[in-house]
């Protein structure tokens, strides 16, 4: 392993002649990446034809306007890759149009309510600290400061939706959107009562699957599609492309939508940016991906499985997607400790709040782990059976256990694929044209 990470260090220092200082950063990274085991829910690692996608000659293109209607010449690619993504996009979630401009999932976010929203206008979104996200989840963000954000709640008792409480909130407020998706809820949508309930208060409803977008596009859970006026969502996470955004929507938002993105929410597109996202959504229509979300889930449950058998305290009992949240209160910790224990002993994760939390966001009681980016390089049930005893052990013995464990994390790492290795899984680039 030694070896391999002085290759790797030589190769880019070679590459990056010109500033040692950030050569030895990004080594370092390399070197890290290398050892540890990865459960960030949101993490995940470019595919070979992703990366190679993304040539830096794209950098040079100023690119401006939507395909056919730029502001600047010579932009003939720039105007073909965007198409294609859009394309792909369309065909893999069966929606009638596809914006892939936005920079993030939270910009995605921000042009659909600027899209359908007048400022001062109502819109329901899941409570931050009950798993939604901050974009429409409170106050903080811009969203909450130009329209009137009313946050609902998972039921105390169960942390799971409560659908007649969504209703009764709607029909009480009477919001001109209504907001789902999450951060870390670990369970599934019914977007089919969500769309009932938007109707009868004359609401849109808008989809934010920013953490699930591949395993929807994969079929391993339902797609809100066939219910959402409005999809957002991130182009990486468990989609597994560069870090961007998309919109998707019905024909009667497409117009309001592309204007909100651009030139009201945001600037001109990043084509090497459109040419990962084009190659990523691409490889999302094949079967190797199909399969590879379909392991997400399943390694997520057998870690979620694992978890709970050994002690631990699961939010809903456990998970229907990619990622898991537990309690860690009974181990006397909090969230972000346990992540900074986990880091330790080379397992990383995040201090996430958990419903009806009694601490603040930096000090959370919860912590969130995710499967997408291990399942990239590999990992199996077996495997991640046996990162969930590991990360047990760490929580419940802390410091004494956290050499042992770093050996262990690392040694389960370099027995997975490197992200540029001919085993990556879903490497079938020759079914994407």
């Amino acid at each position: 392993m030694g070896e391999q990470l002085v290759a790797i260090g030589q190769a880019l220092t070679e590459r990056t002649c010109a500033d040692a200082a950030t050569a030895r950063l990004i080594e370092a990274e390399l070197a890290r990446q290398a050892t540890t085991v990865n459960l960030i829910a949101a993490a995940n690692h470019l595919s070979p034809a992703v990366s190679a996608a993304m040539h830096p000659a794209l950098e040079s293109i100023h690119c401006e306007g939507y395909p056919g209607r730029r502001y600047h010449e010579g932009q003939e690619a720039a105007d073909g890759l965007e198409r294609l993504a859009t394309e792909r996009a369309r065909r893999l979630f069966g929606t009638e149009h596809a914006n892939v401009q936005p920079y993030r999932g939270t910009m995605a976010n921000l042009a659909a309510a600027v899209a359908v929203l007048e400022p001062g206008d109502t819109l329901l979104g899941l409570e931050t600290a009950a798993g939604g996200h901050y974009t429409t989840g409170g106050s903080l963000h811009l969203i909450g400061r130009m329209f009137r954000v009313v946050p609902y709640e998972v039921a105390a008792d169960t942390g799971e939706l409560d659908y007649d409480a969504i209703e009764a909130a709607a029909r009480e407020e009477r919001p001109r959107a209504i907001f789902c998706g999450d951060t870390s809820y670990p369970r599934l949508w019914d977007y089919a009562a969500l769309r009932s309930i938007a109707d009868a208060v004359g609401a849109v409803l808008v989809a934010d699957v920013s953490q699930s977008a591949g395993l929807i596009a994969g079929g391993a859970i339902p797609s809100p599609a066939p219910h959402a006026d409005i999809m957002t969502a991130a182009t990486y996470k468990t989609l597994r492309g560069p870090r961007a955004g998309l919109i998707l929507t019905k024909k009667r938002y497409a117009k309001a939508v592309d204007r909100a993105v651009y030139p009201v929410c945001q600037g001109g597109t990043n084509v090497r940016v459109l040419a990962g996202i084009a190659t990523a959504l691409g490889e999302a229509l094949t079967d190797g991906f199909r399969a590879y979300s379909r392991q997400v889930v399943e390694n997520s449950r057998v870690l979620a499985g694992e978890l709970a058998f050994l002690g631990l305290d699961l939010v809903t009992g456990g998970t229907d997607n990619h990622a898991c949240l537990v309690d860690v209160r009974p181990l006397g910790l909090t969230g972000d400790a346990a992540a900074r224990l986990l880091a330790s002993a080379g397992i990383l994760s995040n201090g996430n709040q958990i419903p009806h939390d009694p601490n603040p966001p930096r000090t959370p009681s919860g912590l969130r782990l995710g499967t997408a980016a291990v399942t990239s390089l590999g990992m199996t049930p077996t495997g991640m059976a046996e990162v969930a005893e590991l990360v047990v052990r760490v929580l419940r013995d802390g410091p004494p256990a956290v050499d042992k464990v770093r050996l262990r994390a690392a040694e389960i790492r370099r027995e997975l694929h490197r992200p540029d290795d001919d085993a990556w899984m879903c490497a079938d680039t020759e079914d994407l044209v």
